[in-house]
């Protein structure tokens, strides 16, 4: 590991930099790596063309020799925004569960009402909520918090309506038993009872 980061020559400081990124797919922010020992006034010199470091977006960095991470975009884009409490959501948060095949042109993320005004990243779509996302209506996905099921659908419905891509979803979720239709049918809209009992009709109990 030492060899990896050779540069770096404090191999606590390289310990503690994999075991950071590892928990998230090999990315890391600006501040994790100072936290991890290594000095802020370095950082631009490991993400130079022969460093151990490669630079994603404003103070997100990813580790070279770090296999490329299934959705890293997503982990990437997250982790821009992460110290104002965003959470991967909507057809992101879809993604993150793998509960859809389709990947979105930009990363959704939910963020507290009282951060708008924040600089949002450029290719990150950010909806701003009133509604505190609780413990309850969150999950961690390969280290990154992501809305749940039933949290992340009624979002999408508040956003878009109901899509095909909606149904897809929760078809899958509820044969996956990532839920169920009673959590669906106390935590959506009223107006979408009668497609739930469409998708009950069709022999997902």
């Amino acid at each position: 590991m030492a060899e990896k980061l050779g540069e770096i020559r404090d191999v606590r400081a390289i310990d503690r930099l994999y075991r950071v990124a590892e928990e998230q797919g090999g990315y890391l922010t600006a501040n994790q790596a100072i936290e991890a020992g290594v000095p802020r006034s370095t950082l631009g010199y490991h993400a130079r063309d022969a460093g151990s470091l490669e630079r994603v977006g404003s103070g997100v960095y990813k580790l070279i020799n770090f296999p490329e991470a299934p959705h890293g975009h997503v982990i990437a884009a997250w982790l821009g925004l992460s110290r104002a409490d965003a959470v991967v959501s909507h057809v992101s948060a879809l993604e993150l569960m793998e509960i859809t095949d389709l990947i979105a042109d930009e990363v959704h993320v939910t963020l507290p009402r009282s951060k708008r005004g924040i600089t949002v990243p450029v290719g990150v779509r950010a909806h701003f909520t009133a509604r505190p996302i609780e413990k309850g209506d969150r999950r961690q996905v390969k280290g990154i918090p992501v809305t749940g099921i039933e949290r992340t659908i009624a979002d999408m419905l508040r956003t878009s309506g109901w899509t095909e891509q909606i149904d897809l979803a929760i078809r899958q979720a509820i044969d996956r038993g990532q839920t169920t239709l009673p959590r669906l049918r106390d935590e959506l809209p009223k107006n979408v009872k009668r497609r739930l009992n469409a998708i009950a009709e069709a022999g997902l109990k």
